[in-house]
């Protein structure tokens, strides 16, 4: 059964999301979107686990339904601490085998925090300790460590992480399995680095808003839907059932490059080296975005694929590209009518992105867009990269008239 899974995303009791993340929305979203398995987020917070828990119909060892939408308990964690004179700040994707596992790590994590003051709650606690008290309480949870590269709130990250998965969780690395590669790295990136290669890599969304759900994702092909197939086909890394990842294209996530927001400098790993790290413009420091810390770590040049190497394929969300063949921007109603018009006439965006030919795809489908999704499978893209927050810019080659999105 092939199954499109997006595991990290947040409800509305996280700070800085949209009051549409319930179940009912995300259920709707989550349908135009092809996703058959979505994470529920935030299954800490007291007020969404209960509605978690009333609103959710047992579908499947581990699985829960809402409406026609299946579900699995997720959450992410925020741990931080002092280690090596230095302030760590790392943020954990959690996965739990079902509500009374999920209900029994909550309890193990009051102790450590307030899980009533975010849908993200914070730990004042090594990652270390975190993962132990995870599954201390579930030892069938999985814990990944998410957006593993961006400079700050990771494990990698430029400004308070580490340089491997030991230095930052001690004895507690070995029950890592996985790592979620962010919206601004991707497969390739990971690959670099040889002490990556017994961890899976996985990508999920992040989701602060429906609109945004599916933007990365993982395709598998499991017997059923179930948590011990899912977490199977992650920790082993068959090809036959953990198919492929569905990735953002890195360079429009909002840390790729280098650079310093306020003054408006977007720098390569290069280019910043040649400055000393430091803003061109003003002289403070720059932020030190994903790519330069991944040729920090690297050792393994660009182009080199380990052996089992799980593929990926990159997409330009459908929103985006309709947003530029009409020459509008990305959440009006003209781009979200055709959008749902595209999806309710092909089943869903990634049977659009990803399955259905362009022959297909033309009967129904206005040329300009049919041409921009064209470009897109093609890679035919023009990408400036995101830096110090600002998401990246991707510029679908169309031809010149009034319908052209002036991004540049």
């Amino acid at each position: 059964m092939r199954l499109i899974a997006d595991l990290h995303i947040h409800s509305r009791f996280s700070r800085a999301t949209s009051r549409d993340m319930d179940l009912p929305h995300l259920s709707q979203w989550a349908r135009w979107k092809g996703i058959d398995i979505l994470g529920t987020g935030d299954f800490t917070h007291p007020d969404w686990f209960r509605e978690l828990s009333t609103g959710l119909e047992p579908a499947g060892e581990g699985i829960y339904r809402y409406g026609e939408t299946l579900f699995l308990l997720t959450a992410e964690l925020s741990a931080i601490w002092s280690q090596a004179g230095r302030v760590r700040r790392v943020h954990f994707l959690i996965l739990a085998p079902h509500l009374q596992a999920a209900a029994r790590i909550n309890k193990e994590l009051s102790r450590l925090g307030n899980l009533a003051a975010d849908g993200r709650p914070t730990f004042g606690a090594s990652g270390e300790r975190l993962v132990n008290t995870v599954l201390g309480a579930c030892p069938e949870a999985a814990v990944i460590p998410a957006h593993a590269w961006t400079p700050w709130y990771s494990i990698f990250g430029a400004n308070s992480g580490f340089d491997s998965l030991e230095e930052a969780l001690g004895e507690a690395a070995g029950h890592v399995f996985a790592i979620e590669t962010g919206l601004s790295s991707d497969p390739p990136m990971n690959w670099r680095l040889s002490a990556l290669d017994r961890v899976s890599l996985v990508s999920f969304s992040d989701a602060h808003s429906p609109a945004r759900l599916g933007r990365e994702a993982c395709a598998f092909d499991l017997p059923e839907p179930s948590y011990p197939a899912l977490i199977a086909a992650i920790r082993e890394r068959d090809p036959t059932r953990f198919l492929f990842t569905i990735e953002f294209f890195p360079e429009e996530g909002k840390y790729h490059y280098d650079g310093h927001r306020a003054c408006g400098v977007v720098l390569s790993p290069q280019e910043t080296r040649a400055h000393g790290g430091r803003c061109p413009v003003c002289g403070r420091p720059l932020t030190v975005g994903v790519m330069h810390r991944v040729e920090t770590l690297a050792d393994r040049p660009q182009g080199v694929r380990p052996p089992g190497a799980i593929p990926y394929k990159s997409l330009v969300p459908l929103e985006e590209i309709i947003a530029q063949a009409l020459g509008q921007g990305r959440d009006t109603k003209g781009v979200r009518d055709e959008y749902l018009r595209l999806v309710s006439r092909f089943g869903s965006e990634f049977r659009i992105l990803l399955e259905l030919s362009e022959e297909e795809l033309s009967q129904g489908t206005p040329p300009r867009i049919l041409t921009a999704i064209r470009r897109v499978r093609a890679r035919e893209l023009e990408i400036r990269p995101g830096y110090d927050g600002l998401y990246g810019e991707i510029r679908i080659p169309l031809d010149e008239g009034p319908q052209e999105l002036p991004l540049f």
